[in-house]
């Protein structure tokens, strides 16, 4: 049986994220993702059977339409589990040092 993966599994919506409304989720009903079990995104491990299980769930994030959405979602929201946007972890977290050392110092505080 598979269970169809939506805003309430995975947690998100406006009950979750105060001060967003629907349409923040619009992406969401694009998703390729929809119709798959949610566990396919969320391996337990990093080697092995693990390793394969993200790559399968990569490869349905990699013919989705929403792919740069749910990754800009991702980052911005410090998911720190599962496959999002076609990455896992370890390369959110990557993208999240690359994105902090290419931001700009901030500058010294103003004057009144």
């Amino acid at each position: 049986m598979t269970v169809r993966l939506t805003t309430a599994r995975l947690n998100i919506g406006p009950d979750v994220e105060a001060g967003q409304d629907e349409d923040t989720w619009e992406w969401l009903r694009h998703a390729a993702c929809t119709g798959s079990d949610p566990e396919l995104f969320f391996p337990v491990g990093d080697s092995g059977p693990a390793v394969e299980q993200a790559e399968r769930a990569k490869k349905v994030c990699h013919g989705c339409p929403v792919e740069s959405q749910c990754l800009e979602w991702a980052l911005a929201t410090g998911r720190t589990s599962g496959v999002w946007g076609g990455t896992d972890e370890e390369e959110r977290r990557r993208l999240r040092r690359r994105a902090d050392r290419h931001r700009p110092p901030d500058g010294p505080p103003a004057r009144p």
